[in-house]
């Protein structure tokens, strides 16, 4: 990916205060996360690879884990001072959000991929998450 390219983006976050952005470019894909004062490049992988691929981390929970599919922030209610969306302990469906993801100001909804009960909530309410990251730990 071009460098001019890369510094747009990166202008584009600091102007409209995006805390994360992801794009691909045919076999090459780019995400920016801001962490501090300055939008940091975290990774780059060809767009080529499934989706569901993880991305390793420290520490990788057990049990059935939901991932994040794509960067950006994390929002555990619809808005803010609403309950969240699932609490651990509770009972969920399959297909039944589970939280927010929000990428260049576009909400996108985090369904559960299977039934079970929460056990453990990875992340925390305005987090900025990476793509393949844990969000939710349950049993079936």
């Amino acid at each position: 990916m071009d460098i001019r390219k890369i510094k747009k983006l990166i202008d584009l976050m600091i102007e409209s205060d995006l805390q994360g952005i992801e794009v691909k470019e045919g076999d090459q894909s780019i995400a920016l996360t801001r962490r501090n004062p300055e939008p940091v490049a975290v990774a780059s992988m060809p767009a080529a690879a499934p989706a569901s691929a993880p991305v390793a981390v420290a520490k990788t929970p057990r049990g059935s884990v939901e991932t994040a599919p794509m960067v950006g922030v994390f929002y555990a209610a619809a808005s803010p001072g609403e309950a969240p969306f699932v609490q651990v302990g509770q009972t969920i469906s399959a297909g039944e959000t589970l939280g927010i993801i929000e990428a260049m100001k576009i909400m996108n909804p985090i369904e559960a991929t299977q039934s079970g009960v929460i056990e453990e909530i990875l992340v925390k309410n305005g987090e900025v998450i990476e793509f393949g990251q844990p969000l939710f730990r349950y049993r079936a």
